[in-house]
């Protein structure tokens, strides 16, 4: 049985990847500093899978802790999410976001070297592309300059990784640059809980369907799109979560043509901010109270992605629809604040 170490593996995508792959049957090992996530995300991951993965509570800006979890861990794989990912925080606070998200891949890396560990899954993301040239996005679009110190980090990132790929053949990568994520698992036994006020679209709708917020705030209604308002492309986080398990595998079978590899996921489709709140209100039954506020600083106009390349190389492509996408949301919410119906 092959052993994954699980960076950010209590987060939101950890954690569903991390049920992805003890489904498969992977025995997976998680470091989590819980800044973002909670302790009790383990039990959610018990409740799906019967199988309750070994944790540890570690800040990988520690090297000596980095150093000291390898030395008494055999590990065969690295799927890599632990970072900080708000775009409005990172331009308020961007050494932040330097060092936690920098140095923890150096340190990680620096590890895999020494103690021979070479299959690396790499938690990219569509902010690497910036305000795109064309659309839908391809792997071949240009890396542009970062609108974000967020969007930067990643981008250094992706260069870290190529460099050390380059220097080390041994070092198989795979980057998955992905879109918006959304949903919850079926059970509502896991889902996204962000600590303090949400930075992501969905959980600021369903927190304010359950009354915790007051209203939504949407960043603008004058882009040139067809009603103003910013467009993603939304993947459901189990869809999300499944495409690390087959590129994980890619990686373990040697398939991979070469050391790094990079894959768009998404769907493919772009959905306004708008259209997601009708979209939730239908689904949920809740009217949804909302105003327009200015921009959001960082924000790009549209992104969705090309997912050609993943479809035909990687084999996957996305199952769940938006609707049940804010379905899974808004049954996690209820469940986790005891909404009832």
């Amino acid at each position: 049985m092959k052993r994954i170490l699980v960076t950010g593996g209590l987060g939101y995508i950890g954690s569903h990847t991390v049920v992805a792959l003890q489904e498969e049957g992977f025995e997976v090992v998680i470091i989590d500093n819980l800044s973002n996530s909670d302790a009790a995300v383990l039990d959610g991951i018990e409740s799906i899978t019967g199988v309750r993965p070994q944790y540890e509570n570690l800040d990988l800006r520690n090297k000596q802790d980095v150093g000291a979890f390898f030395d008494r861990n055999s590990i065969d794989g690295i799927i890599h999410f632990a970072a900080s990912k708000a775009v409005g925080e990172s331009v308020e606070d961007p050494l932040l976001y330097y060092e936690n998200n920098l140095h923890s891949l150096i340190y990680l890396l620096q590890e895999c070297k020494k103690h021979g560990v070479y299959n690396f899954i790499f938690s990219s993301s569509c902010t690497v592309y910036g305000e795109p040239d064309s659309l839908p996005i391809t792997e071949a679009a240009p890396v542009k300059e970062a609108v974000s110190p967020y969007g930067n980090t990643k981008q250094i990132s992706e260069e870290i990784l190529r460099d050390t790929c380059h220097s080390d053949e041994n070092l198989q990568v795979i980057s998955l640059r992905y879109f918006n994520p959304i949903g919850a698992h079926g059970s509502a036994s896991i889902g996204e809980l962000p600590k303090g006020k949400p930075q992501n679209l969905v959980p600021f709708i369903t927190q304010t369907a359950a009354g915790i917020r007051e209203e939504l705030s949407v960043f603008g209604d004058d882009y040139p799109t067809p009603d103003g308002s910013c467009v993603r492309d939304y993947i459901h986080v189990v869809d999300l979560a499944e495409a690390h398990v087959v590129s994980l595998k890619r990686l373990i079978s040697g398939l991979n043509e070469v050391n790094f590899e990079i894959f768009n996921l998404g769907t493919g489709r772009g959905s306004s901010v708008l259209e997601v709140v009708r979209a939730f209100e239908t689904v949920s039954g809740e009217k949804l109270k909302y105003k327009i506020v200015d921009r959001r600083p960082g924000d790009v106009i549209a992104v969705y992605a090309d997912t050609q390349k993943a479809n035909d190389v990687l084999g996957w492509k996305t199952q769940k629809t938006m609707e049940e996408a804010l379905d899974s949301a808004w049954s996690w919410e209820k469940k986790v604040r005891g909404v009832q119906e």
